[in-house]
């Protein structure tokens, strides 16, 4: 952790609600780089072709049915707004690692202010994954991801506007959030926000981490 973020860190130290979820040690150990277990089904991706630096794939449905994350796969959650996207958003994720034994932190960003360092407070604990659930976050992980390159996120139901190598993005028709500079998409649609698709996007999301297709942009 660098400095300036560890020290803005410290001072979200009170504004950001911290919870575990199967949690199994302190995180302090390092480890090796986790691996996908099972592989990518036919029409995730052209496997003959890396996609090109912040393209858009759109995988055949389920074919990311088979890749699991590793037991006590370390994700902190960012979540940020009492929405009804948001929330169902959250609920996938909670739902997704516990039926695959992950490791699930959370940061609730309480304000606008507390983003930046909150963010730096999740790279701060040493995850394997950091996925962010909320528009509200995106201004704040436009501005932290580019210079924290070894971390790896995930953003569920918004995108960043230019994502770096260590940002990966799922949307959809209803949702692709991408900051407040670029104002609401005009198709955004709250309703789009099903149980069922925001618990594909977590899953599609994570297997694109997981295979190394990152810096993309997931549409389902």
């Amino acid at each position: 952790m660098r400095p300036p973020l560890r020290a803005v860190a410290m001072l979200a130290a009170t504004a950001a609600l911290v919870t575990a979820c199967n949690s199994s040690d302190d995180w302090s150990e390092p480890r090796p780089t986790p691996s996908a277990i099972g592989a990518l089904g036919p029409g995730f991706v052209d496997p003959s072709t890396k996609p090109a630096p912040e393209a858009t794939i759109t995988p055949q449905p389920g074919s990311w049915a088979d890749v699991h994350p590793p037991k006590d796969y370390r994700v902190v959650l960012l979540t940020s707004g009492a929405d009804n996207p948001t929330k169902a958003l959250v609920t996938a994720v909670k739902e997704w690692a516990d039926d695959e034994h992950v490791d699930l932190r959370t940061i609730v960003v309480g304000n606008a202010h507390d983003t930046v360092p909150s963010i730096a407070k999740a790279m701060e604990m040493g995850p394997d994954l950091i996925v962010s659930a909320g528009n509200d976050l995106i201004d704040g992980l436009a501005l932290v991801t580019p210079n924290h390159l070894d971390e790896k996120f995930l953003v569920v139901g918004a995108e960043l506007a230019e994502p770096t190598h260590n940002v990966t993005a799922v949307d959809w028709d209803g949702a692709s959030f991408r900051g407040e500079g670029l104002g609401m998409s005009s198709t955004y649609d709250p309703n789009s926000f099903t149980a069922d698709r925001c618990a594909a996007a977590v899953r599609a999301g994570v297997a694109a981490v997981l295979n190394d297709l990152t810096g993309l942009v997931v549409w389902l």
